[in-house]
């Protein structure tokens, strides 16, 4: 789950970050209060969406009068705003964050996210802020430092102060700094985040250290214990297909194919979008229902996929174990006579009472093309969308 730049900066100083006075606008008008709550003569109007590149993108704008706030937000909220993560269809601005602006005098970059290769949580930091992290890893790595941190101790006072002079800080900034990252660690942690990242992170010419953005993206599996970071999702910025999904505790990712797929298990899903791939076809979404999975929850996810109108053919398979084959057949019927099937399903299913579930598909009067392998789904269904050619 992702939140938004203003909402992660709510959270940071939950755990002690320092961040500029700000305010969340849906409306120019709102926008303009914003900015005489917060005060001064200059702020920075930033579009809110779940993408980086926003600076770039036209979404990031100074303001050094209340008019240019009024104007600056009025172009802004409605506008669809492209960045290199939105892709070339963008995401529309539903909302801006003005914010105080300050004097900065250098900008760094800090993260926190676990580190696959060795199992723990690094935190890695650069002098190169206001930079995307992957630029700087492919032009000048040697400027990325990083620390791991042992589970039993959290970020040690040491180890932010070698970040710190890493980084090329000096004097008392370097001890505001070891309290900006130990906020972020403490953040990462005390939400069960994938990545909490400061980008950037800057010093000022009055030697303070601000939080000047900030991006959480949290482990979805660990919502159930944070109900406080559930209350910040914004669905208008996640695909709708997903959004139901969720409902339903599916695990679907909506892709650019043609070939709905719906499968139990990951591993299973990942080698199925595969070899639909080796055998000519394109695989519309990635659809896990899971192992326990029930016959209102199979129809949901059947319910999803046909209603995607890229999807020219579908292919089901299922390997029965705790997921028992003819639940999976069952939510398929459902699902398939209240949507009305109008394109090619192969169902390939083996394993817990896969019998009574060949059985069930068989006597239901669909139009099911049955597979006996995950070679022969493949070639079965691609066929189908290519009119049998």
């Amino acid at each position: 789950m992702n939140i938004h730049e203003y909402q992660a900066k709510e959270v940071l100083r939950k755990f002690g970050g320092v961040t500029l006075k700000g305010g969340i606008a849906t409306t120019a008008d709102e926008a303009v209060q914003a900015a005489k709550n917060i005060g001064g003569h200059l702020w920075v109007v930033k579009a809110q969406i779940h993408a980086g590149g926003r600076g770039k993108g036209g979404g990031v704008k100074i303001a050094k009068s209340l008019d240019e706030v009024r104007q600056l937000s009025e172009n802004m909220i409605g506008m669809t705003l492209v960045t290199h993560q939105t892709g070339p269809e963008g995401k529309e601005v539903n909302k801006v964050f003005i914010e105080q602006g300050c004097d900065i005098a250098k900008e760094y970059y800090v993260a926190a996210l676990l580190d696959r290769a060795n199992g723990r949580v690094t935190m890695m930091a650069s002098s190169e802020g206001g930079m995307d992290i992957e630029e700087v890893a492919a032009k000048t790595p040697e400027k990325i430092f990083k620390v791991v941190i042992d589970p039993v101790t959290g970020l040690m006072p040491f180890q932010a102060r070698q970040l710190a002079f890493a980084i090329g800080m000096k004097g008392a900034v370097v001890n505001k700094a070891v309290k900006a990252f130990i906020s972020l660690y403490k953040a990462y942690e005390g939400t069960d985040c994938s990545l909490a990242e400061i980008n950037p992170l800057v010093e000022t010419k009055d030697g303070e250290v601000i939080v000047l953005d900030a991006k959480m993206n949290f482990d979805s599996n660990s919502l159930f214990r944070h109900p406080e970071i559930v209350e910040l999702r914004d669905l208008t910025e996640e695909d709708p297909a997903e959004v139901e999904a969720s409902k339903y505790d599916l695990a679907f990712i909506k892709l650019d194919g043609n070939i709905g797929c719906l499968v139990n298990g990951a591993g299973l899903a990942m080698a199925t979008m595969d070899i639909i791939q080796l055998h000519g076809g394109s695989p519309a979404n990635f659809l896990d229902v899971g192992g326990g999975a029930n016959k209102e929850k199979v129809t949901a996810a059947f319910k999803i996929i046909l209603n995607d109108p890229n999807v020219k053919g579908i292919l089901v398979n299922i390997f029965g174990g705790i997921m028992k084959c003819d639940i999976i057949a069952e939510g398929v019927i459902a699902a398939s006579k209240e949507l009305g099937l109008k394109v090619p399903l192969v169902v390939r299913l083996q394993g817990t009472n896969v019998e009574e579930g060949k059985k069930l598909l068989a006597q239901s009067g669909l139009n099911i093309l049955p597979a006996d392998d995950l070679t022969d789904a493949a070639t079965k269904i691609v066929s189908a969308i290519k009119g049998g050619k």
